[in-house]
């Protein structure tokens, strides 16, 4: 089976461009917005786009296992502020409900930050807006939480922490895992050489589970170990380097788990240069992987 390799592309026009443009790039997975990302406000889908992006979805050969929505920047479901917690719990159940106008199977959230609230009750409001979402909107798209850098105040980037917020998370069938490579990285978990991505996958395994994996973020990280930055870079060319990146590539595949980059658009390479790359890294004999 080919691998399932992508990135994310833009709906600039129409919801149903995205997938004009995941053809235009060779892609064979994507993730794309379903609205605005810097805004609250989001345009109701109507009934021929949805169904126009379901058409060119179906025709593109595009496994529709193989695709994501990512939620908007604004909201934050860790947030103490009640104001700001139901506005952001409120975006996470409309797109819940979106994706499955569009047949969309997963949404990925990123879990928000505490601000100085405390890591407990962070969690606590995070499980609630998670739940809630899950409960309200009446589809099977599944929620995907991402892993973070370790910024101050945010949670869900130490393993442990995120399956325990995953273990919280009812009805369990209805949440899964996003693995940023950059972001476990820059939280500190070594992904250099097949031995240190063996070992960070192990640790996954132990405390999240595999089976819980459904995306991998595949990016490079121009911060260092352990640096809490959030910096994705192209394929190889950042601090995990192209044997990290190659190992973590191919343990995603062999795992059928979709691999969809993040990555700059500069004069180094833009999605078509990085998405060949990973690809290349994919096939090259002796990149090894962790199961």
């Amino acid at each position: 089976m080919a691998a399932k390799v992508g990135c994310h592309v833009s709906i600039s026009g129409s919801i149903d461009m995205a997938v004009d443009n995941a053809v235009q790039r060779g892609c064979t997975a994507f993730q794309m917005f379903t609205r605005n990302p810097r805004g609250w406000h989001a345009k109701e889908l109507d009934g021929q786009v949805t169904a126009a992006f379901r058409t060119k979805l179906k025709e593109s050969g595009i496994d529709g296992d193989a695709i994501c929505a990512h939620m908007p920047y604004l909201p934050n479901l860790a947030s103490p502020d009640d104001a700001g917690f139901s506005k952001s719990a409120a975006t996470l159940t409309d797109e819940v409900r979106r994706c499955g106008l569009l047949g969309i199977p997963y949404v990925v959230t990123h879990l928000g930050s505490h601000l100085g609230s405390g890591e407990e009750a962070g969690m606590d409001r995070l499980v609630k807006g998670l739940n809630g979402a899950a409960g309200a909107a009446k589809n099977d798209v599944m929620i995907l939480l991402e892993n973070t850098a370790g910024q101050k105040n945010s949670v869900g980037s130490d393993l442990g922490q995120l399956g325990d917020i995953l273990d919280r998370c009812r009805p369990a069938g209805r949440f899964g895992v996003c693995l940023d490579t950059c972001h476990a990285f820059a939280a500190g978990y070594d992904m250099r050489t097949k031995k240190s991505v063996k070992e960070t996958f192990g640790l996954f395994e132990e405390h999240v589970g595999m089976d819980r994996l459904k995306i991998v973020h595949l990016n490079d990280a121009k911060g260092e170990l352990g640096s809490k930055r959030d910096r994705h870079y192209h394929i190889g060319l950042g601090e995990i380097g192209e044997e990290g990146m190659a190992a973590a590539a191919r343990t995603a595949d062999r795992n059928g788990i979709p691999l969809i980059l993040e990555t700059p658009i500069d004069e180094k390479r833009d999605d078509v240069g990085n998405i060949a790359k990973a690809r290349e890294l994919l096939a090259a004999r002796g990149a090894g992987g962790a199961r």
